[in-house]
């Protein structure tokens, strides 16, 4: 099965204290840039008050967008730093935002590489990873008698099913690996007794 990209399991945050300042990461996945963004205004509005929220992102199933603004800390120290750990991290469709209560302790440039970017790996790794792998679709109309026997089948078989429409007969979609299109399709004929329509698809 073929592996198209990693990224993270759920939604999840971490928190450090160093030198006196406190650091919280939140990182989540996201399938787009309006979905990180949505979630970088909606931490910035639950910490309003921190001294800077520092947002970064890394998008598409090769990493096509790196992402990350320093608001307002020095060049190069936050944003940039955080892009970079989620990608050097091998993941992507992946949103970071990192904010920063001041403690009254310059950290300097080094210092605020290492804070953000420890924080934001603490984030990352209580978020864990989800693999996201190729699938194929086929959509199968059948008599409702066969239903019950293709969900069954789905325990051990190699797709998973979902019901798309009832009417006279039932659309199901089965989605798999490409790899394994050739097994599933004779696994339904059996099971169908070679009684199933294949819906017709989308012409390119």
């Amino acid at each position: 099965m073929a592996l198209l990209y990693t990224t993270l399991e759920k939604e999840a945050h971490a928190e450090q204290t160093i030198e006196k300042s406190r650091f919280i990461a939140h990182a989540a996945p996201a399938a787009s840039r309006e979905e990180a963004e949505l979630f970088i205004e909606k931490i910035r509005a639950q910490y309003r008050d921190a001294t800077h929220n520092v947002p970064a992102f890394v998008l598409g199933d090769k990493q096509q967008t790196v992402w990350g603004s320093d608001d307002g800390e020095p060049g190069g120290t936050a944003g940039s730093p955080v892009a970079l750990l989620i990608a050097n991290e091998g993941l992507t469709n992946t949103v970071v935002v990192v904010t920063r209560y001041f403690g009254g302790i310059k950290l300097g440039s080094g210092g605020l590489v290492r804070a953000y970017t420890s924080c934001a790996r603490l984030a990352l790794e209580a978020a864990g990873r989800l693999d996201v792998y190729e699938r194929a679709e086929k959509k199968v109309r059948v008599d409702y008698t066969f239903l019950g026997k293709l969900q069954n089948a789905e325990k051990d078989a190699p797709f998973t099913l979902a019901v798309l429409d009832w009417s006279d007969k039932v659309t199901v979609s089965l989605a798999y690996a490409p790899e394994d299109e050739a097994a599933v399709m004779q696994l339904v004929n059996n099971i169908c007794s070679g009684s199933f329509e294949l819906m017709d698809e989308p012409s390119e």
